[in-house]
């Protein structure tokens, strides 16, 4: 039987492994998805030896980074980002293991606000500079839209928050939240942007998914504004991995 799993540390309830087991009861594929708790990212050798029917693995917090070191190859988009989250698995001549990194978030948060986006849509606050933010950024370039980070920090090529200007939230109508802020349980928290310069041509995109409507969201859409929230990105990105394991 093949198997897949998910690699970090810690892992609590994990969205990957319900998914993936029940699509592969849903169609009958004789499967598994195994969440593989590793306290260091050494142990990965491990799991690789003890389980040589792995086909791929999803990496979370906090080996992202840490795993690409142990890849044989990455994909462009994972190499830009600096951040692998599928892993495919493929053995070469006389059985030796082959690694490739990969980075779905590009594609489920690309597929996820395409539709969204209408003419006066062209540039975008992107809050954070984290693996997630540069992913985000990834999906933005390929959809042809400028952006600009925001940190809380001054940050090289970057907005503070106190410098969002009246001009600045005219001219980024598209602000994508991709920083923890406001995820359960602290959901009465939400990024610090101006939101009395939110307007009804703004389109606020919240990376999290628990709440279901953020704080973030919720100030935006009381401005008029279209809001969404990141469960149809989650969803996207763990069908991707899935293509890119049987590609």
């Amino acid at each position: 039987m093949d198997k897949y799993g998910l690699i970090g540390y810690p892992l609590g309830h994990s969205f990957s492994k319900t998914y993936f087991n029940d699509k592969f009861a849903a169609e009958n594929i004789a499967a598994e998805y195994v969440n593989f708790e590793i306290a260091t990212i050494k142990d990965l050798k491990h799991v690789l030896r003890e389980n040589p029917n792995l086909k791929g693995l999803n990496v979370t917090r906090p080996y992202k980074t840490q795993v690409i070191s142990f890849l044989d190859d990455i994909d462009e988009d994972a190499k830009i980002i600096g951040a692998v989250n599928v892993i495919k698995i493929t053995k070469g001549r006389f059985g030796k293991i082959k690694l490739k990194g990969y980075n779905s978030d590009v594609v489920g948060f690309r597929n996820s606000i395409d539709p969204l986006l209408i003419d006066h849509h062209r540039k975008a606050l992107i809050l954070g500079t984290g693996g997630a933010a540069k992913a985000v950024a990834q999906g933005l370039k390929q959809l042809g839209i400028g952006f600009t980070y925001v940190s809380r920090k001054p940050f090289e090529s970057a907005l503070t928050y106190e410098e969002l200007s009246p001009k600045i939230m005219e001219q980024y109508t598209i602000i994508v939240n991709a920083t923890p802020v406001g995820m359960f349980p602290n959901v009465n928290e939400c990024p610090p942007i101006p939101y009395d310069l939110v307007t009804a041509k703004h389109l606020l995109y919240d990376l999290i998914y628990n709440p279901d409507e953020t704080l973030f969201m919720k100030k935006g859409k009381e401005q008029g504004a279209l809001v969404k929230n990141g469960l149809e990105m989650l969803l996207l990105q763990a069908f991707a991995g899935w293509e890119i394991w049987n590609s």
